[in-house]
């Protein structure tokens, strides 16, 4: 017999509302077992000063219930307004975006018959964490954070999904090519955990031609984990051409915490036209139905959805005369679903009845690989465009430290180089030991860091170069 489980509901912004109430009425019709709890977030609560569109009242019953229904939010136009979502996914560690993306073609137009794909996106690392500078009047940096257990994480994750689902194969999307550090080490992790299942097929793609393959060749992909704003990037872009982003659902899954959602936003320029779909909301509870254990409620829907759509009863962003039989309204497709409870689809392969299984992740360990300070690179502000005499400055200022280089933009421009168009501001130089028996330590770079100041130079930041266990933790400047 199923628990009732209590939930925390966000109607949300624009249509929010009206997806809200159509999805619940299906719930309820169902026999979804759920205590509601509803809170107030988004547009309202930004423009009375919370700057993350929520209030700590709200926020407190969202831990409480650990489980979150949220409609999409309207955020406010201007600076100073923080994501909401982005608030979520870190504060309650929603590490995993689990987005399904299907072809439901022929009832709903796509080039592309036989899409079935799963996207399992990180969700809290990588450029979303949202770590910028301003290093000078004309140079900005973006700070790529990947760290091993975040990897670790939503890898396993990824491939636990693709076993309890009868999966097949699992794709790891990454820019490894570019970025051999931080997307070199999130291909390497997937590298190591692929054997631990070994009916499971891998292959990897780099993201850009991923992307193509993903608009051109969908039918190929299983289930894809990938990093966060590559995931982000696929999964609208396979959302798109399935047919509709208005149709499909998400999970954010964390440790203790779940938020469930529809991928689209908020659509204020039909709100209160009751034309809006709620089948991108109805997929993320169906998702949220199985997470908490109430399987058998999920698949009842799921097949009535699918009934419903294949009897062609649409919403306008579905509708297509001549293919669709009946346009409808909000709450008459939801009507229709419930009409449907117990039916089962005919086109569509109906789901088979099953029980909720969730996944359970062992505890990530922290590395203890030992390392060694061999270098240290700083980045500095000069207008001159002129990398000799930069380098004559700075070249000999401390006996255990030698200038190896100086480049701009990731390319050398010193000593040798062919670059002509230097007229940039930001600089990095790079000290490397100038002998394999001197050991570094933080005051050696403290001293030289002095030096450099001393000499006029204005040091924007400083970044340590480690050896780990005999393999280098950066990489070369190009050209180098």
């Amino acid at each position: 017999m199923m628990t009732e489980r209590t939930i925390t509901v966000a109607y949300g912004d624009g249509i929010g509302p009206e997806i809200m109430e159509a999805t619940l009425f299906i719930l309820k019709e169902a026999g979804a077992k759920l205590n509601i709890e509803t809170i107030d977030i988004g547009e309202k609560l930004y423009l009375k000063g919370f700057g993350s569109g929520i209030s700590k009242e709200a926020w407190e019953t969202v831990k409480r219930n650990k489980i979150i229904l949220k409609s999409p939010i309207t955020t406010p136009q201007g600076k100073g307004y923080k994501s909401l979502n982005v608030t979520f996914r870190k504060g309650l560690g929603l590490f995993a975006n689990v987005r399904p993306t299907v072809s439901y073609y022929p009832y709903i137009e796509s080039n592309h018959q036989k899409m079935d794909m799963v996207i399992v996106r990180e969700n809290e690392e990588d450029l979303y964490a949202g770590i910028e500078y301003r290093m000078t009047a004309n140079s900005s940096a973006c700070f790529k954070l990947i760290s091993r257990q975040g990897c670790e994480k939503i890898i396993r994750y990824a491939f636990e999904y693709a076993r309890l689902n009868n999966r097949k194969k699992v794709t790891c999307v990454s820019k490894d090519n570019i970025m051999k550090v931080t997307d070199g080490s999130f291909h390497a992790i997937f590298d190591e955990i692929a054997p631990l299942y070994p009916e499971i097929k891998t292959d990897h793609f780099i993201v850009d031609i991923g992307a193509a393959k993903i608009a051109s060749r969908p039918e190929i992909f299983d289930v894809i984990v990938t990093l966060n704003l590559y995931g982000d990037i696929i999964s609208d872009i396979a959302a798109e051409v399935s047919g509709s982003v208005g149709l499909a659902g998400s999970a954010n899954i964390g440790e203790k915490y779940a938020m469930f959602e529809a991928i689209h936003g908020s659509a204020p320029d039909i709100a209160g036209k009751k034309m809006a779909n709620p089948s991108g909301l109805l997929n993320g509870a169906i998702m949220m139905l199985e997470y908490i254990g109430q399987a058998d409620v999920a698949v009842k829907i799921q097949n009535a959805w699918l009934k419903t759509i294949e009897e062609g009863i649409h919403t306008a962003d579905i509708y297509k005369e001549g293919k669709s039989k009946k346009k409808v309204e909000t709450m008459e497709f939801a009507k229709a679903v419930v009409e449907n409870l117990g039916k089962k689809p005919v086109h569509f392969s109906p789901l088979a009845e099953r029980e909720a299984k969730l996944i359970n992740l062992p505890k990530m360990e922290l590395d203890t690989q030992t390392k060694e300070i061999i270098g240290v690179d700083f980045y500095i502000e000069d207008r001159s465009a002129n990398p000799k005499a930069i380098a004559e400055q700075v070249k000999a200022l401390h006996p255990k430290l030698e200038l190896e280089n100086i480049s701009q933009r990731g390319i050398k421009v010193w000593p040798e180089n062919e670059v002509e168009n230097l007229s940039y501001d930001l600089w990095r130089l790079r000290y490397i030991s100038s002998n394999a028996d001197h050991k570094l330590s933080q005051k050696d770079i403290l001293e030289l860091s002095e030096g450099i100041s001393n000499k006029g130079v204005e040091i924007s930041t400083i970044q340590m170069l480690y050896v780990f266990e005999g393999m280098a933790g950066f990489t070369k400047s190009q050209g180098d």
